[in-house]
């Protein structure tokens, strides 16, 4: 007998309330959709970088253009993107792009912000990135006075193979593939532990790990303050394309704020 007809009603079934069910939820409030992206560029200003292929090569962009419409069913009103509020390129480029005098680069604020951005008809995309202080050294230096560096290594070296391991995950999948495992629920936890393991790096007159948590967090709510800059109407629908490492601690912002619902990329391409 053959299930899969069966098996696939069920799953559209699943999804109809599932949607539903989000849409009830988010009732009378502003939503917002944080998708945690692999850096496209290979930007390496991470501890650890990933390197990826090409994403202007022709099957890329058949991908990007399939994450671009799985992202417009989400219908954003407004798209924020991981650069710095005060840029002229960013506009500027954005602007010659609508005019169809500039080529998309592979970073993915112009793959997917640029792209969605147009699809839809949006006159503009909205920079909310802060920058802040990441004082590894200083673990580093606590950890090796402590004699707890071997400690420490394990959990750098744990850091690394996770990159390793997603770097080949992105090079064999699809984008949107990738990006549903970049942001499942797993994938979060399992990045956000890392960060939370230096809070033990520390004690009374030198709190070098959780300072560096604490500097993390600062970036992240004064991200999180832009991002609600933007929020005019309880029908604003926010896209916010951020670099993986930043999407557990901006989901959690907005699930800490009842004034807003948050939305999840699986959500709009649970048949993936």
């Amino acid at each position: 007998m053959n299930f899969r007809p069966i098996v696939r009603i069920i799953t559209i079934l699943l999804c109809s309330a599932i949607g539903s069910w989000s849409q009830n939820v988010c009732a009378g409030k502003p939503q917002v959709l944080v998708l945690g992206t692999y850096h496209m560029a290979n930007r390496g200003r991470d501890v650890y970088n990933m390197q990826v292929d090409d994403v202007r090569a022709p099957k890329r962009q058949q991908e990007l253009a399939e994450v671009a419409d799985v992202l417009a069913s989400f219908q954003p009103t407004k798209i924020a993107i991981e650069a710095d509020p005060d840029s002229k390129t960013i506009p500027a480029a954005f602007q010659d792009y609508l005019a169809g005098k500039h080529e998309l680069s592979r970073d993915e604020i112009e793959q997917i912000g640029f792209r969605l951005a147009k699809q839809l008809g949006h006159k503009q995309v909205y920079p909310v990135n802060v920058e802040g202080e990441f004082p590894i050294q200083r673990v580093m230096d606590y950890a090796k006075a402590k004699d707890r560096s071997q400690e420490l290594e394990k959990i750098m070296g744990s850091i690394e193979q996770s990159v390793a391991k997603d770097n080949v995950y992105v090079n064999s999948h699809t984008v949107l593939e990738s990006l549903l495992y970049t942001n499942s629920p797993g994938s979060v936890a399992a990045d956000n532990d890392y960060y939370m393991q230096m809070a033990s790096f520390g004690e009374d007159g030198d709190y070098a790990g959780p300072d560096l948590l604490t500097d993390w967090y600062a970036r992240n709510i004064r991200i999180y303050s832009n991002i609600v800059k933007l929020i005019r109407s309880p029908g604003d629908r926010v896209l916010v394309i951020y670099g993986a490492g930043h999407l557990a601690w901006l989901q959690e912002n907005v699930k800490m704020d009842s004034h807003f619902c948050l939305r999840t990329l699986s959500e709009f391409a649970p048949n993936k």
